[in-house]
């Protein structure tokens, strides 16, 4: 047993890392998939567990699929091109305006569509912007892959990892707002502040004036924007009611590229065609991998000690639960932290402050590496679509200097909020 063990958490730890460092440029969900195959071929997860804990992540495969066909036809009908030039327009030719606005429109699309929605819709748009700005695009880049995670827990439809990590304890709307309101307007503005600072040489310019004949809205692009506008009420509507979102947001995706698609007399293989439809297998291989740590019984260990660690020092517990859970996310990636921590929570009973503090470092926390996140591995691949190219070192550098204040000035208004 002890073998077994050892065993698999050595393929699981060494299928983590070949996601974060990608040896030999291959993909990411390779190593995921190869580690996922391993544990079955070794005997060490049998399959049909193995497609049991893949079929766990029927929601999020939903979720992805419908924000994906909702970027992929907001990209090809000319949409973010007309939102690029808009920002460009109300940046009033200073650098450090468009990368507030970037920052601000980041910010409103996490909420109320999801930090995925940030990576996949907005990266594209905000490459478009200062593409037509002609400046240096990385900056207004990382403002993307950074509000992705710090606003993602405003609202529970915010992450998907919420709704995983709450399950059934699911506080209502207002709740959740009581407890996380005054946190996430911490780790917004906080957030905010140590990019410009790190980031302020990169902003001191100007911003080419848009030249010819400005590009109008077409009635597809319209058609566009407005589905993702009745997406996002959609998701709240249904988070409202504790309901999941992936079927919802699948179907919002397929009605409007639908219609796009009929309008304009077009191939749904045009759209298809480029998906990164990888991402599905990456979450799938993550899913499998838990449920084979989930079968060494690490995670009853974990919920003891956190069971005993809450009722000796319940503040000390949760400080130290969002830390270790923010740390954690980085060297294994925050969804299977979160599979990891929803179970952890649950079973070790926990109070909400606690898990409060746990979903804080899931969502917060993977600011400090560039795969720390299931958003951030959509925005690197969305930055390789357009030919940019981000390593993790340099995401790390600036990591350093931009999570850890905001997360310890989050856990800190999470704490005065409880007490």
């Amino acid at each position: 047993m002890l073998v077994n063990n050892a065993a698999t958490c050595g393929i699981a730890g060494l299928a983590t890392l070949g996601v974060i460092a990608r040896p030999w440029n291959l993909p990411e969900y390779i190593w995921a998939v190869t580690g996922a195959i391993s544990l079955i071929a070794f005997d060490l997860l049998p399959w049909r567990d193995a497609v049991t804990a893949a079929g766990k992540g029927t929601d999020v495969y939903f979720f992805l699929i419908g924000m994906m066909l909702l970027a992929e036809v907001a990209r090809k009908e000319g949409l973010f091109d007309w939102l690029a030039e808009q920002a460009v327009i109300h940046s009033r030719n200073s650098a450090s305006q468009l990368f507030s606005i970037v920052y601000a429109v980041g910010t409103l699309v996490t909420i109320f569509l999801s930090n995925d929605a940030t990576a996949v819709v907005l990266t594209p748009a905000v490459y478009a912007a200062t593409r037509t700005a002609k400046v240096e695009p990385l900056p207004y880049l990382f403002a993307c892959a950074f509000i992705a995670n710090a606003a993602s827990f405003v609202l529970p439809i915010s992450n998907p990892a919420n709704l995983v990590l709450f399950g059934a304890r699911m506080p209502t709307l207002l709740e959740w707002l009581h407890h996380f309101l005054l946190p996430s307007i911490a780790a917004v503005a906080a957030t905010f502040i140590m990019l410009r600072i790190s980031l302020r040489n990169s902003l001191l310019g100007g911003v080419d004036e848009l030249e010819g004949e400005r590009a109008g809205l077409t009635r597809n692009a319209a058609i566009v924007a407005a589905g993702i506008g009745a997406t996002a009420l959609v998701l709240l509507a249904v988070s409202a009611f504790g309901l999941d979102l992936g079927i919802p947001t699948f179907a919002c995706g397929a009605v409007v590229t639908a219609i796009v698609l009929l309008l304009g007399r077009k191939s749904p293989l045009s759209v298809a065609r480029d998906i990164s439809w990888s991402v599905l297998p990456l979450v799938a291989g993550l899913f499998i991998l838990v449920e084979g740590l989930n079968r060494t019984g690490v995670l009853p260990t974990l919920a003891e000690e956190l069971r005993r660690a809450a009722v000796l020092s319940p503040h000390g517990a949760s400080w130290g639960a969002g830390i270790i859970t923010a740390m954690a996310s980085n060297l294994i990636n925050n969804l299977p932290m979160g599979l990891i921590a929803a179970t952890t929570t649950q079973t070790a009973q926990v109070s909400h402050y606690t898990i409060g503090a746990v979903l804080i470092g899931v969502d917060l926390g993977p600011n400090l590496s560039v795969t720390g996140s299931l958003a951030t591995i959509l925005w690197l691949i969305a930055l390789r679509r357009e030919g940019e190219h981000v390593g993790a070192l340099r995401f790390l550098r600036l990591g350093v200097l931009v999570m850890p204040p905001a997360l310890a000035l989050s856990l800190l208004a999470l704490s005065l909020v409880a007490s």
